[in-house]
């Protein structure tokens, strides 16, 4: 399901100063080739971000199990990591498809020959429309969903499609937004309609329902919860409609679940007839120490496992110009701060150490209450994968992230 030769192929990129987490003594090898050299976390400078090879390994594995067990498929959204060598483990893990957001991505997943994805998303763009029906007709064993919640983005749709001559219907599905949401049908009869006017358009065809529940709650809190499960519950009532409507035959998509409340998707979706239900959950893979740590399921007791955090920040101390403050070499274009400010957690070859990272600039970190010294490394827990990937073209990944050597293992590329 994706071109392993092409994924392969990025171990022979040569480093150079284009990858800000690689030192100079590397530039000019290939990432094969400084690999072999059995690099250390010391000879990377900082700020860096990294990756931890046994906890990826802990997440792929179990959130694959969780899905098998509860008869749902996963099609990871690869806009977190935007790396095809991630993506190739997810789906030699068994993963159904990759799920990403816009043109831009899709056109690197194609890059790499991902054979199925799933568009979370509108794509009305003409141009970008009559490249993917290229591709489609081009590639028999390549399949794209998108999404459409409105008459007139079917009316766009098909307009664009028809200039490009497409041949080979895309496949979409009708999304079913809530309240103070993004974008989706707001109401069943609209959602109907929509999908009559699919029907109706010979390049479209519906595949079935996609949405979102990310967007309706943010905690764990009983109100939240109860509030997924209604949304989940509406997709059910939809869903139902559209196969008494008998504009659902067959086998259909029906997707939602982040990496959030992917319990309740299965709960409630997993038992409808002829529905492959589609998780999208991108975080899992990575996890974190802050906002998913807290709200996964599988640490609310939804598995017999946890996830594991796979990402570490590591940032040195450049200043310490109050007795109460030390200011580190890593901030906003380094790490991620939108779901919570990073954490220190140790010092390098130190241990253990409090503190509190109090705001961090484009360059900087605040850190107040900690015993450390100019020159010393903090590594610092962090908050939601989707923002540090972003960040990064290239990511060291250690053999353990934990140990008082670590190694470098792998570097893991992205395209954003």
């Amino acid at each position: 399901m994706v071109d392993e030769a092409r994924v392969a192929e990025l171990g022979q990129e040569r480093l150079d100063w284009r990858f800000k987490a690689v030192p100079a003594g590397a530039w000019g090898l290939t990432v094969r080739e400084y690999l072999a050299s059995g690099p250390a976390l010391d000879g990377l400078g900082t700020p860096l971000l990294t990756l931890d090879a046994g906890a990826l390994a802990h997440n792929l594995r179990t959130m694959a199990d969780w899905c098998t067990t509860a008869g749902v498929r996963l099609a990871p959204h690869g806009k977190t990591t935007m790396a095809p060598a991630l993506w190739q483990a997810q789906l030699d893990a068994g993963a159904w498809g990759i799920t990403l957001a816009n043109l831009s991505q899709l056109r690197v997943a194609r890059a790499f020959k991902v054979a199925r994805v799933l568009i979370a998303n509108a794509l009305l763009d003409p141009a970008g429309l009559g490249w993917l029906a290229g591709e489609l007709d081009a590639d028999p064993g390549f399949s794209c969903l998108s999404w459409v919640d409105s008459q007139a983005a079917v009316a766009l749709m098909d307009r664009a499609l028809r200039a490009a001559g497409a041949r080979r219907p895309v496949e979409v599905l009708v999304e079913l937004g809530g309240p103070g949401g993004r974008t989706g049908v707001r109401d069943l009869a609209t959602a109907l309609a929509v999908a009559r006017a699919v029907a109706a358009a010979p390049t479209l065809r519906l595949a079935g329902i996609g949405g979102y529940e990310g967007v309706l709650a943010h905690d764990a809190q009983a109100d939240s919860l109860a509030a997924v499960t209604r949304y989940l519950e509406r997709m059910a009532e939809l869903y139902h409609r559209l196969r008494a409507d008998g504009l659902l035959t067959g086998r259909a998509v029906l997707t939602a679940g982040g990496s959030a409340y992917f319990d309740q998707v299965a709960a409630v979706l997993g038992a409808l007839p002829e529905a492959e239900v589609v998780l999208r959950s991108g975080a899992y893979l990575v996890h974190d120490d802050g906002f998913y740590r807290g709200i996964s399921p599988l640490a609310r007791g939804a598995g017999p496992v946890p996830l594991r955090s796979a990402m570490h920040g590591w940032a040195r101390v450049i200043s310490r110009p109050e007795p109460d403050l030390a200011l580190l070499d890593g901030g906003k274009r380094d790490l991620p701060y939108d779901e919570g400010l990073p954490v220190p957690q140790l010092v390098r070859g130190r241990g253990p150490v409090a503190g509190t990272v109090t705001a961090v600039n484009d360059q900087h970190a605040f850190l107040r209450g900690a015993a450390v010294e100019v020159g010393e490394v903090v590594r610092l827990g962090l908050s939601h994968p989707c923002t540090a990937f972003d960040k990064w073209t290239l990511i060291p990944v250690l053999d353990d992230a934990g140990a008082a050597e670590p190694r470098v293992v792998d570097l893991v590329r992205t395209f954003f």
